[in-house]
């Protein structure tokens, strides 16, 4: 990662505590990596056949049984958000709910509108 996409994650993994909080996720655990545009490319590529950079990808693993979690144990391993400054169109933050809504098992492109109605709901009550 250059100086441009030089980012303090502080913020934006309060804002992943926040918005999993919000989706009553009590506790789990999450990767949250920026990376370059080159990377994400090579990402992208690899995961969904686009050959470009994305702002945002998400990589599920117990995601969507998060809730359903046993409190005894270990916590849930949701997945990795992988964000890409340089491609981003939206805040960082913005982009933090639309990965852990993927990871939750949200599917933007398949949900008739629901994952976006319920992300613009947690960007305007995190304002």
């Amino acid at each position: 990662m250059d100086s441009r996409t030089a980012t303090d994650t502080d913020p934006l993994a309060e804002r992943l505590r926040w918005t999993l909080g919000r989706l009553g996720v009590a506790r789990a655990e999450v990767g949250l990596m920026l990376v370059g545009a080159r990377e994400m490319s090579d990402l992208n590529t690899r995961h969904r056949g686009v050959e470009k950079a994305t702002d945002v990808l998400s990589f599920p693993i117990d995601g969507s049984d998060a809730r359903d979690w046993p409190a005894d144990g270990p916590p849930p391993e949701l997945g990795d958000i992988v964000i890409c400054p340089e491609a981003a169109s939206d805040p960082l933050e913005v982009l933090v709910i639309h990965g852990a809504l993927h990871l939750l098992g949200y599917d933007h492109e398949s949900d008739d509108g629901e994952m976006l109605r319920l992300q613009d709901e947690l960007v305007a009550a995190a304002t």
